[in-house]
Parts: C-alpha cells; sequence; structure tokens
C-alpha cells in the first residue's frame, strides 16, 4: 500500500514551503505512488507551483508565526497576544488536532515548522518529523521570554519540538540550542531554469540590459515607487500587488512564469534575509541587495553564511525608499563571482526521513 505523507506548514512567509518541496520530492522519488497532503493556510498557487498539482490541499492553522505589519515590522504586542491565545486550552487543542491526523491516515507528519502537530502526533502515536532553519520556541524566547505567560509557553513548544523523531536544520540555521533531536543537513533550494533568451524577447531587453528580482518572501513592502529615478540598463522584476508603472519595471505575476525560472534568469535579487531567498539566490550565483530585519533573531546567521558563499550587500531604507538602488548593484556586479553552492540537502533530508516513514 503507498504511504502518505502529512505536510504541515507555516503561512509565516513563502520560506517554510521553499524549504519543504523539494525535499517532498526527493522523498517522491525514492517511493513511487506516495501520497503527500500539504496542511496549511498558505497560498494555493504557491503550493501548486512548488508541490505540483498531485498534492492535495488541506486548509489549516496549525500555529502562529509571528503577526507581521510588513516584511519587515513585527507587531510585537499582537504576536504576544496569539501565542497566549493560542495556548489557551493547550491540551484541548493538541487532542482536536490529533483527530484530525488520525482521520486523514498519514504514516509520517512532516512539519515546517508549526509545533502543534508534533505534539498532536505524538498522542495520535504517529512518527514525525520536524524541518526547518527556524522555530517558533526560540522566536518567542528571543521576543518574549520575560513576559509572565512565556515560562508555561516555552515548556509546552519545547515538549512538542522534542517529540519529533528528528529536527532536521537545513544549512544556514539559527543554533536550537535547547533541542537534543537536531541534525543538519545541507542547503535545500530549488533549482530553476534559465530562460534569460524567453525574457530578452518577450520584454525587448538590449543585449546589455540586466535584470533585477525584486521579492519580499510572500509579505508586503511596496515603495514610493511614483518618486523613484530611472534605471538606465537596469528592469525591475516587482510584485504585481505594488501596481507599479514606473517605467522600467516588469509586473512579474503578467509573466507566467515560476518563480524560481524567474530567478534563475536575473541578475541580481533585492529581499529580505530570508532562508528562501538567500539560498536560492546562492544556488543560483546571484548577487543580492538585502533589507534590513530589525530584531530578527535568524538573521545574523544568514548575512553571515550568505557573505561567505555570496556577493551581498544591506540596502539603506533611505536608499530603498529613495530607488537609489543603482550604485550598490554595480558594486555586486563588479565583485568577483563565486561558484553557485550546491543545494544537496533535500536528498539528505529525504534520505533520513525515509526509514522513519517506512
Amino acid at each position: 500500500m503507498a504511504r502518505h505523507l502529512v505536510v504541515t506548514l507555516s503561512s509565516h512567509g513563502f520560506g517554510h514551503i521553499g524549504q519543504t518541496a523539494p525535499v517532498v520530492r526527493a522523498l517522491c522519488e525514492r517511493l513511487p505512488g506516495l501520497r503527500v497532503t500539504l496542511r496549511t493556510s498558505a497560498p494555493a498557487f504557491k503550493l501548486r507551483e512548488r508541490f505540483g498539482a498531485e498534492a492535495r490541499i488541506v486548509p489549516a492553522v496549525t500555529d502562529v508565526g509571528m503577526v507581521q505589519e510588513n516584511a519587515q515590522a513585527i507587531a510585537l504586542e499582537a504576536s504576544a497576544q496569539a501565542y497566549q491565545r493560542f495556548h489557551d486550552g493547550w491540551e484541548r487543542r493538541v487532542s482536536e488536532e490529533a483527530r484530525q491526523l488520525v482521520d486523514l491516515g498519514g504514516d509520517l507528519v512532516l512539519a515546517n515548522a508549526p509545533y502543534l502537530p508534533l505534539a498532536a502526533a505524538q498522542r495520535a502515536e504517529l512518527p514525525a518529523v520536524a524541518l526547518c532553519s527556524i522555530n517558533w520556541m526560540d522566536i518567542y524566547a528571543h521576543y518574549f521570554s520575560a513576559r509572565p505567560e512565556a515560562c508555561v509557553l516555552l515548556d509546552e513548544m519545547r515538549r512538542a519540538y522534542s517529540s519529533a523523531a528528528l529536527f532536521l536544520r537545513p544549512t544556514p540555521s539559527m543554533p536550537m540550542r535547547t533541542l537534543t533531536n537536531g541534525r543538519v543537513v545541507g542547503p535545500i533550494s530549488d533549482c530553476g531554469v534559465n530562460c534569460r533568451a524567453w525574457f530578452a524577447e518577450h520584454l525587448g531587453l538590449r543585449e546589455d540590459e540586466r535584470l533585477v528580482m525584486v521579492s519580499l518572501g510572500g509579505m508586503e513592502l511596496c515603495p514610493p515607487w511614483a518618486d523613484w529615478p530611472r534605471f538606465p540598463g537596469v528592469r525591475l522584476i516587482v510584485p504585481g500587488s505594488w501596481g507599479c508603472r514606473h517605467p522600467d519595471t516588469v509586473d512579474f505575476e503578467a509573466l507566467g512564469v515560476p518563480y524560481v525560472n524567474a530567478l534563475w534568469s536575473s541578475d541580481a535579487l533585492i529581499c529580505k534575509p530570508g532562508y528562501g531567498s538567500f539560498v536560492e539566490a546562492a544556488c543560483a550565483g546571484l548577487p543580492v541587495l538585502y533589507l534590513a530585519r530589525p530584531g530578527w533573531p535568524e538573521v545574523p546567521y544568514l548575512v553571515q553564511w550568505l557573505k561567505a558563499v555570496g556577493r551581498a550587500e544591506p540596502l539603506e531604507q533611505r536608499d530603498w525608499q529613495g530607488g537609489d538602488l543603482s550604485a550598490h548593484l554595480q558594486r555586486l556586479w563588479e565583485a568577483p563571482s563565486p561558484l553557485p553552492i550546491s543545494a544537496d540537502g533535500a536528498e539528505e533530508a529525504a534520505e533520513a526521513i525515509l526509514p522513519i516513514l517506512l
């Protein structure tokens, strides 16, 4: 009988999708006929793009993540209150989640990185594996450990994460020193197809014109593009949600191509610090301009790794707002080009998960 993998995904940005999809595909290659169910509130179009049409999507909210004001700023008090509400009646919530997992009939729960499904899998006596470069326990502790309710909440999170057979940590990741079930694997990334010839024809690019992808990882942060200067020799691929009519920008969604192919056809990436953005750019050999993400505890580990394997430069808020991008980009393009890195973490993760799934 075909095995059934239940994947639970945080909806806090698109990085959790990007980390998990290559691992699931690697498992499907090893186990033809593997059934995959995705439990998440992430957008269906993004799930289809990364996991394919065969995966079943079951809308579900299984974690809090963080409440964002925008791609850079966290609503701290709203986030703390959301966690307190989420843990009110924790035992009841775990039991209900366990019932849903049993009803799905899965053979293994793979969580990136909600902890509720891990606690529920233990209660339902189902094997479970966590996979992520962060965990919400350490994120919560970073911001809220001084709050009176934090001790109880952190203990419930720790016990949930520790119940997993493994916590696979793709490179680069946070240290996660309080978890004893961690195992480091290599970088995880989708590899795209360079469609530059198609872009050149479709957009009428000159031979010396460069493409720059602008992506905030599924979180909104629209600059005052109407006040931006022209970008001679550069076209920016920007989110369609901006409604941008700048003469040097292109609406990404209107292109009708997968994101990873557009990225691999570009000459640079402008983004916020995030696992998917940084690792995908490094695998494509692209230089990165990154916006500030104040206080986010994962950032130092991401930036240190990217600067060691690629080309990266911070982009000040005033330059982002004013569209002063050209000098930054030119410096990156003039720097020596490192070799693209190999994304071998998906294969390593699949090999670690396979015996548990079987």
